[in-house]
């Protein structure tokens, strides 16, 4: 174990983030902290780090272990080029190799004793730079700058001239380069393409520290951990696995949560049923087991109803009208900024139901490539063509379709009129915004909430054509859950630009690269594009991709109609039979229910018949009655169980 938190806790004013948080980290082993966005994630890495105090807890960790931390919004800024900025990283292997270098000049001119004692010398520092693998020092500089998606004609640069996206990859690379027995990262694929995450997640896997991470891309949390530590209403859980592994299991427990809490209800409503039944009876033995039952019940601990803080964001999207087969034709569609050409001649069709991803690296010109579509900026050249009916709904990754001087409650009732005040309220209170929240100024909110009241814009759009950049961005995990679930049941079509490898695994029916000023054309997920990437052709003709999908989509709703047929089925099967079981037990339970009230009324009347004076002076007759009064009370005894189980 390199590093251990123990009970750890941590407040402001009322507000308790962290409670009790208790994990622990082995050597080399690469885990993930999870939860929604206020979770607590941050806040526990600047607690290991010391950054921060804990209200209570400690964190332990392994003695004359190193540990490196980049927190979110790290950047390197200092006059040296992006290489200087690098080698300094390694300042103490490279003055190990000048002192080297200089033990071999003076080696030359010794000679006795003195030689010997600078040889031994210099024998100590050649073992401790070949540990540091100093031999490889450059190349290592190169290949990380490389992987985060430097050319090397940028080596040059001065990190004061970089964007703040590329000053953090710098701080990136400096804290790889600098190997710490503990890595901390705080979502450090944030400013990374996808290339570049795929070279940081072999990076991680190989790498033998251990690494604390928080991110919410959870395909790179798939590749890399296995450990998830999840923060969720304050408390931690441990999950052994990847990412799948611990949704699998976290969707397992949580069923079994609901399931448990479900089931208690039940049963709590089922014996509070009984138990008036039972004092309906009015029979002392009746009464006396109602009594019981309600001391059982009084005893029973009551489960809390199992909740999970933002599961209850609420997201539709559906069209208002059905759009025409054709949605969007591209053709021959160039953009050039300035001596860099983006894209050139680019084709394309996108037909209805379809929901298409643009991938590429940084500065290809999706983005670009989506406003042109959007008519927020204009191509060189080249053209396209909405299809008939078509109604657009965009979502700006800048969020520039809100304005940021109104008020939520203003930026909803602005762009539609026709909602009353109740429908507004209720429909930012869908996307968590209640209260005095919707007086906040868009100006004053997060990244975070922001993507949501744009989501919800975008969901009273009712529009039957979405494009979306950058959906996912400042999105928690069940945020980006919800809105995948949202596109999947979507009957419109989509065109959206994402880095989010598993969103898009998750909802694109056909991938288009951007790449080399033009694209390629790939008819699937994110997997099929791994799988396919390296063996298909740089160009593909639109009209027979498009055929292959229907095809495809054909040969698919097929095998799903006949697997749905043999499901419908086998439930209805399955129906009759609880049909035919609950008839029985109405019918078993309402002839109890009848024999209990003959057996009560009898034994009424012989109660009144050993009370007559003809009776009770009778010896036979009341011997008669008494033997009847206690098979009654027998065959009554027999009866309330059965009722009970009934019931």
């Amino acid at each position: 174990m390199i590093l251990s938190c123990n009970h750890i806790s941590k407040s402001f004013g009322v507000n308790t983030v962290l409670k009790d948080v208790s994990f622990h980290v082995e050597e080399r082993e690469k885990t993930a902290i999870v939860g929604i966005n206020g979770a607590g994630k941050s806040t526990l890495l600047k607690i290991i780090m010391n950054q921060m105090n804990a209200d209570s807890g400690d964190v332990v960790i392994s003695k004359g272990a190193t540990i490196g931390y980049l927190a979110q919004h790290d950047a390197v800024s200092s006059g040296n080029t992006i290489y200087e900025e690098m080698l300094d990283t390694k300042k103490d292997v490279i003055e190990l190799e000048a002192r080297i270098r200089t033990l071999e000049q003076d080696m030359r001119h010794l000679q006795g004793q003195a030689l010997t004692n600078t040889l031994e010398t210099y024998n100590r520092l050649m073992t401790e730079f070949e540990n540091k693998n100093g031999y490889a020092c450059e190349s290592e500089i190169t290949g990380v700058l490389k992987g985060l998606g430097f050319e090397e004609t940028e080596f040059g640069k001065q990190v004061n001239t970089l964007s703040g996206g590329q000053k953090t990859r710098v701080a990136l690379g400096k804290l790889l380069l600098s190997r710490p027995d503990i890595i901390l990262l705080d979502e450090p694929t944030n400013h990374l393409d996808m290339n570049s995450i795929a070279w940081l997640e072999t990076y991680l896997q190989n790498y033998d520290g251990a690494v604390i991470i928080v991110a919410h891309d959870r395909y790179f949390l798939n590749k890399v951990v296995s450990k998830i530590v999840e923060l969720d209403q304050s408390h931690a859980s441990v999950f052994m696995g990847n990412y799948n592994e611990y949704a699998r299991k976290r969707a397992s427990i949580r069923e079994a949560q609901m399931k448990a809490y479900l089931n208690q209800q039940q049963e709590i409503r089922h014996q509070e049923e009984v138990i008036a039944r039972l004092k309906s009876f009015n029979r002392e033995k009746s009464i006396r087991r109602a009594e019981s039952r309600e001391k059982a019940l009084d005893k029973i601990e009551r489960l809390d109803k199992p909740v999970e803080a933002a599961s209850e964001m609420k997201l539709h999207l559906e069209p208002r009208i059905l759009s025409g087969n054709d949605v969007l034709t591209v053709r021959g569609l160039s953009k050039t900024y300035g001596t860099q050409n983006l894209f050139s001649n680019l084709d394309f069709e996108i037909k209805r139901g379809e929901k298409v991803a643009i991938i590429g690296d940084n500065g290809t010109g999706k983005t670009t490539l989506l406003k042109i579509i959007n008519q927020v900026i204009s191509q060189d050249s080249g053209s396209f063509e909405l299809g008939s009916k078509v109604h657009i709904g965009y979502y700006d990754q800048e969020h520039h379709v809100l304005h940021m001087e109104k008020t939520l409650f203003e930026e909803l009732s602005d762009a539609y009129p026709a909602l009353t005040n109740t429908q507004i309220r209720n429909v930012l209170a869908s996307f968590l915004f209640t209260n005095d929240d919707v007086f906040k100024r868009i100006s004053d909110l997060s990244g975070g909430e922001r993507g949501r009241i744009s989501l919800a814009k975008l969901m009273l759009s009712e529009a039957n054509f979405l494009i979306l950049d950058e959906p996912t961005n400042h999105l928690d995990i069940t945020s980006k859950e919800i809105l995948e679930n949202a596109l999947k049941q979507y009957t419109g079509t989509v065109l959206y630009v994402s880095h989010d490898r598993y969103f898009i695994n998750e909802t694109a029916t056909r991938i288009l690269e951007l790449t080399g000023s033009t694209l390629v054309n790939y008819i699937g997920n994110y997997d099929y594009y791994l799988e396919k990437k390296d063996e298909l052709t740089p160009i593909y003709a639109p009209g027979a991709s498009a055929r292959s999908v229907r095809f495809f989509s054909g040969a698919s709703s097929s095998s799903a109609s006949s697997q749905q047929e043999s499901e419908t089925k086998k439930d209805w099967k399955l129906q009759k039979e609880e049909q035919a079981k609950e008839r029985k037990r109405q019918n078993d339970l309402k002839k109890t229910e009848e024999r209990i009230q003959q057996l009560e009324q009898r034994d009424g009347e012989i109660d009144a018949l050993l009370a007559s004076p003809d009776v009770y002076s009778d010896v036979r007759k009341c011997l008669e009655l008494n033997n009847e009064k206690f098979s009654i009370s027998q065959e009554l005894e027999t009866l309330y169980e059965l009722w009970e189980k009934l019931m």
